[in-house]
C-alpha cells in the first residue's frame, strides 16, 4: 500500500467515452464521468504510441485538477497503421476510407492508461497494444459492415465487441478489454499503486 492516506477518496473517470464506462463498471467500484478539455491534436511527427501515452496522461491531469482529491482514470486509443495514426473517423465517408486501408493489413492499436491523484502526487500511465489483423475486405462488406453498426467513434472504424469481429483474421493482446477502450488489467494494477482496495 502506498504511504499516503487513501480513505473518502473517490474514483472519477476522465471520459465521455461510454464503452470505457461500460468497461470500468465491470470493477463494481463507484465512480463519478468527468469529461476532460484536452486538445487531442496529434503534435507535429508524433508517433502513435506517444500520442496515446500523451493524451491519457493529459486527459487525467486535467481531470485532477478539477477534482484533486479524487484519483482519476485518463484514457486514449490511437490505431497505427505503418506508424500512421488513425483516430476516430466521425463519418461513412472517412470510416470506408480507412477499412479500405486497412483491409488485409496489421494495425497496432495503441490504448493508454494514466491514474493521477493530484492531491496525493500519485501519476502512472501504461500502454497496451493490441495488434489487430484486418481480413481482405471488399467495399460491399465495408459498406454492409459500416451500415450496420455506424462505428463512427471508434479509432479504426470497427468495434471488435459487435460485428465488427467478422472483418478480422486475429487479434493478439496481453489486456483483453484493451481494444475496446480500456485495459482493465492495467488499470487495475495502476488503481491499485494509488492506494483503492480491489479483490
Amino acid at each position: 500500500m502506498p504511504d499516503y492516506p487513501v480513505k473518502n477518496r473517490s474514483l472519477v473517470l476522465g471520459s465521455s467515452s461510454r464503452y470505457r464506462r461500460e468497461l470500468l463498471e465491470r470493477l463494481r467500484l463507484p465512480f463519478a464521468v468527468a469529461t476532460p478539455e484536452t486538445d487531442e491534436s496529434p503534435l507535429p511527427g508524433e508517433a502513435p504510441r506517444a500520442l496515446a501515452l500523451r493524451l491519457a496522461l493529459a486527459k487525467a491531469r486535467a481531470v485532477a485538477a478539477l477534482h484533486p482529491q479524487a484519483i482519476v482514470i485518463g484514457s486514449d486509443q490511437v490505431a497505427d497503421l505503418a506508424g500512421e495514426p488513425l483516430g476516430k473517423p466521425g463519418n461513412h465517408e472517412r470510416a470506408t476510407a480507412q477499412l479500405r486501408r486497412m483491409s488485409g493489413q496489421s494495425v497496432i492499436f495503441q490504448t493508454a492508461v494514466a491514474v493521477v491523484c493530484a492531491d496525493s502526487g500519485f501519476e502512472a500511465v501504461d500502454i497496451a497494444p493490441v495488434e489487430v489483423r484486418f481480413r481482405p475486405l471488399d467495399d460491399v462488406s465495408i459498406e454492409r459492415y459500416l451500415r450496420a453498426e455506424q462505428p463512427y467513434d471508434c479509432a479504426g472504424s470497427a468495434k471488435s465487441e459487435g460485428l465488427g469481429i467478422a472483418l478480422l483474421d486475429a487479434i493478439v493482446s496481453d489486456d483483453p478489454t484493451a481494444l475496446i477502450g480500456l485495459p482493465l488489467i492495467r488499470t487495475c494494477r495502476m488503481l491499485r499503486a494509488a492506494g483503492l482496495v480491489l479483490p
